[in-house]
């Protein structure tokens, strides 16, 4: 039996490096989903296998679902529908069930998005040149010639995994013993305003934690009415940081729309960079890897990490591994490597406890567990972590990406050093007593952008080097 084409299309301009994010309606359409759904099955599954099929909050996802796992048990593979769930929720049930997994969710942009992110058995991640093209290329073919259906088509079953997913991280990261603290959470209508009363609170039937939450923005909501769920974007988190300081908080917590990230605010209302999570995640996991008795504990850290990150995880004697940018790659050196943790700058946080996947709410119970041991305050905690000046992310619009980096060399070529593991990045060389600086650009994967990061020993000099190096990308 087969399926009438529904013509050519071009599926590149939405199936990006990592996963598949484009516009509802005009990009992906139930047509398009179901022929995703038929081809995912056939890259991970055979006639009689099961893949698990998990959903954000976004008005389109329900519908999209359903559409996909048409696609999928239209080739003879069964879906284990986990229905509404947080990103790391679907990593959670690949792992546990040890399947393939497929979540609907455009993460942290705006309601006319919609998307996918697939994961092979335990976790795994998918790319591009992992799988992610040889999905695109089926699927593009069903579209032009029908899906050919077995004639034993797969089934659609429910489970729910959420008290299952609270329990384990309970397991990994213990809250029992903490000092009590009052943590400000903003789910930005996203996931997390499920995932957080489960992990954080009773909802999932688990024993209350000292933790007083105060919720904001907990309805699911996939128009985001308040903000738009991307706590990297500090106008998405003043709502929070105003928050924090009303209530007298300890701390407060933002998760993206799909709550695979998470953000710390501290006690003033500060943001604590990414960065110092990642050192402080770092070093409870060396910590608990060397009690369990591992001998050579290894931590990747992506190349726009504080150079501290790197720092403290050698501090701690164990290895720093420095790796491209990208959840994908990532999992992937995570496997390779035997990685305990690792820790990216946009927030993300791998454990090997975890799958290899990233998953906030772990990194969030660690900030919470470390906080909560002592009675420092979250900025202090966050000062020891975070020594050095960083200009954060900063994005430019660039036509002619080789041309800047040619002015870039032209004028560092005297006084740097320079890598190409990921875009471009410069580390100048140390005068005798002077401050270390270093910077990265790299160019955007889908808009005509250089993303610039610098970090040095002082302020003053990272604000000389980032001055210089705008005035040479926007030339």
């Amino acid at each position: 039996m087969t399926d009438e084409g529904a013509g050519p299309i071009d599926l590149s301009p939405f199936i990006k490096a990592y996963d598949v994010r484009g516009l509802v309606g005009s990009q992906l359409t139930d047509d398009v989903v179901r022929a995703l759904g038929a081809a995912f099955a056939d890259e991970v599954g055979a006639p009689g296998s099961s893949v698990v099929v998990g959903h954000d909050m976004r008005d389109s996802s329900p519908g999209f679902v359903e559409a996909f796992s048409r696609g999928v048990v239209a080739r003879g593979v069964d879906v284990v529908s986990i229905g509404l769930c947080s990103t790391d929720e679907t990593y959670f049930a690949s792992g546990r069930l040890d399947l393939p997994a497929a979540m609907f969710t455009a993460s942290h942009n705006p309601a006319t998005y919609n998307g996918i992110k697939f994961s092979r058995a335990g976790a795994q991640g998918i790319s591009f040149d992992t799988g992610l093209e040889s999905i695109r290329d089926r699927a593009t073919r069903y579209l032009e010639n029908g899906i050919d259906a077995v004639e034993t088509p797969g089934v659609v079953g429910e489970r729910d995994v959420l008290a299952d997913y609270a329990g384990y991280l309970r397991e990994l990261v213990d809250l029992r013993g903490i000092r009590p603290l009052k943590v400000v959470v903003d789910a930005g209508n996203g996931m997390g305003g499920l995932t957080v009363p489960a992990v954080l609170g009773g909802s999932a039937g688990l024993p209350e934690l000292p933790l007083d939450i105060v919720p904001l923005y907990f309805e699911l909501d996939g128009t985001f009415p308040n903000h738009e769920a991307n706590p990297l974007d500090p106008a998405n988190i003043v709502d929070l940081q105003r928050a924090v300081v009303e209530h007298g908080a300890d701390l407060g917590l933002a998760f993206d729309g799909d709550a695979d990230r998470c953000f710390v605010v501290d006690e003033r209302g500060e943001a604590v960079t990414p960065s110092a999570i990642a050192a402080i995640v770092a070093l409870r996991s060396i910590a608990r890897a060397k009690s369990l008795g591992d001998d050579e504990v290894v931590v990747l850290h992506n190349l726009i990490t504080s150079r501290f990150v790197p720092e403290t995880i050698e501090s701690a004697g164990a290895v720093a591994v420095r790796t491209r940018v990208g959840h994908s790659l990532i999992k992937d050196e995570m496997a390779s490597t035997g990685a305990v943790f690792g820790g990216e700058h946009s927030a993300h946080y791998y454990f090997k406890e975890f799958w290899g996947a990233d998953n906030g709410m772990l990194a969030a119970m660690h900030t919470l567990a470390e906080l909560g041991s002592n009675d420092e305050t979250m900025s202090a905690l966050s000062a020891r972590f975070t020594p050095y000046s960083a200009s954060g992310e900063i994005n430019s619009t660039v036509t002619d990406v080789s041309a800047a980096y040619a002015r870039i060399v032209d004028a560092f070529a005297s006084s740097a050093e320079f890598d190409e593991l990921d875009g471009l990045t410069v580390t100048g060389t140390r005068l005798a007593d002077g401050p270390f600086w270093w910077f990265n650009v790299r160019p955007s994967n889908t808009e005509p952008l250089l993303r610039l990061n610098v970090e040095a020993e002082t302020s003053t000099e990272m604000t000389r080097v980032r001055d210089a190096v705008l005035e040479l990308i926007r030339r």
